[in-house]
């Protein structure tokens, strides 16, 4: 374990007070466990914005999910940082461990204090934003950061349609990517990131690997 923490030092950014002027998207799940599916979204949203990095931000627990079947935080960490080893760009951290509460409305108010200089944005996929609503303070979240909405299968439609009154105004990629460089985007905001589409999912791997042990 030892070992893996050494290697792996490179990719956890400094949280206290950092000074970093960096175009960061943040990206928050179980990972559990972390895919390839992950790794498109990272590419696609660091592509469409210009972001310098992309930081995986997993969660000790969902509060919307439940902990039936949650691999261990220590576990879920290893299994993303090995997945993500091959990308310079890509950091994983789990910051809400150290915080008293793991919504995330409060772990965005922690990374913007601690990083103020930072030009941050928040990327979901669109399957996210079918419960969006009952996300801890989300009416709050979304005056915290703009939000990219990545394509995912048969999620399309709903997801505009669901952007139009739950994220406020929408933005082009294009509109988006200059105002996340300049600072000067008005938010509530948010852009759709279309094109190819990735079908990975979480839920499916762990069931198929549970039909593989059975």
């Amino acid at each position: 374990m030892a070992k893996h923490a050494a290697s792996y030092t490179h990719q956890v950014p400094a949280l206290f007070h950092s000074r970093s002027r960096l175009k960061i998207g943040l990206v928050g799940g179980s990972f559990n466990p972390a895919h390839e599916g992950h790794i498109h979204v990272a590419l696609k949203a660091r592509r469409a914005l210009g972001l310098d990095q992309i930081w995986w931000l997993v969660t000790p627990q969902n509060p919307l999910k439940s902990s039936a079947g949650m691999a261990s935080l220590a576990t879920r960490l290893a299994y993303a940082r090995d997945i993500a080893s091959g990308y310079p760009f890509l950091r994983v951290l789990a910051p809400e461990s150290a915080l008293p509460k793991n919504y995330t409305y409060n772990t965005l108010i922690y990374i913007k204090k601690t990083m103020p200089l930072a030009r941050l944005v928040w990327i979901m996929g669109a399957d996210n934003l079918d419960q969006f609503s009952r996300w801890y303070r989300h009416k709050g979240l979304i005056r915290l950061l703009p939000i990219a909405v990545i394509d995912r299968p048969s999620y399309s439609l709903r997801a505009i349609a669901s952007g139009r009154w739950l994220l406020g105004r929408r933005y082009q990629v294009g509109e988006m990517r200059r105002a996340i460089t300049t600072r000067h985007l008005k938010l509530p905001g948010w852009c759709f990131i279309a094109g190819k589409r990735h079908a990975a999912s979480a839920t499916e791997i762990r069931q198929q690997a549970q039909r593989a042990n059975a």
